[in-house]
């Protein structure tokens, strides 16, 4: 059964046993076995030009005895993180994301951030559903189509149009290893993690949209 532990500066959530993750999170990025998956929140004076970002947070990791979680960092305040259960047939899905719009982008396009301020979109979804890793490349396609129709309903525009995400988002997937060969938009896997995902996402979004919208200083 998985738990979610908030510590500020860090949100965790303990998958209960370990699953195949999928991701391209600062740690621990690619399809590894993981237990964790963790937030690490920052400001943005955390993170100077100069610091190796790697090992300051390979040392944090090692200091909270983690260094196998799958790690996301974040300047959102992680206490604002949103969820989402979805169960269809066998097949439960339970979304964690914390949204941040502060360098907020349209696909294709590229807004000047070199004032510094590092929002993001990150998601965690588990699923019960036992995948192969195409299966599980098919939910990571699913979930992040699941996020940007998220973040495009909000309404976020921009110079360049409207938002799709930020420059920094990242997703990751996890589910027990198993048979399961496909998880479109036509099964039960793809309906509860799409709709899981859009849910958490669009939730947190508007709690962003209404805290932050036409402020200057967002930064989170």
């Amino acid at each position: 059964m998985m738990q979610i532990a908030l510590d500020r500066p860090w949100l965790e959530l303990d998958l209960g046993t370990p699953r195949q993750v999928l991701s391209w999170a600062v740690n621990r990025p690619g399809l590894v076995t993981a237990s964790l998956i963790l937030w690490r929140e920052v400001r943005n004076a955390d993170l100077p030009p100069e610091l190796d970002v790697d090992a300051w947070l390979s040392d944090e990791l090692r200091q909270r005895q983690a260094t196998d979680a799958v790690t996301f960092l974040t300047s959102r305040d992680i206490r604002q993180y949103t969820q989402s259960i979805v169960k269809i047939g066998e097949t439960e899905a339970h979304a964690v994301v914390t949204v941040g719009f502060s360098n907020a982008e349209r696909v294709g396009h590229r807004v000047d951030r070199t004032a510094g301020n590092w929002g993001t979109v990150n998601v965690a979804l588990s699923l019960t559903a036992e995948l192969t890793e195409a299966a599980m490349l098919e939910t990571m396609s699913i979930a992040v189509q699941a996020r940007t129709a998220a973040v495009v309903d909000v309404k976020l525009d921009l110079p360049t149009g409207r938002a799709t995400g930020t420059g920094t988002d990242c997703v990751a997937i996890a589910s027990p290893h198993g048979a399961a060969r496909y998880a479109g938009l036509h099964t039960e896997i793809g309906e509860a993690a799409g709709r899981a995902v859009y849910t958490a996402v669009q939730d947190g979004a508007r709690e962003w949209m209404a805290a932050y919208r036409g402020t200057k200083n967002a930064t989170a």
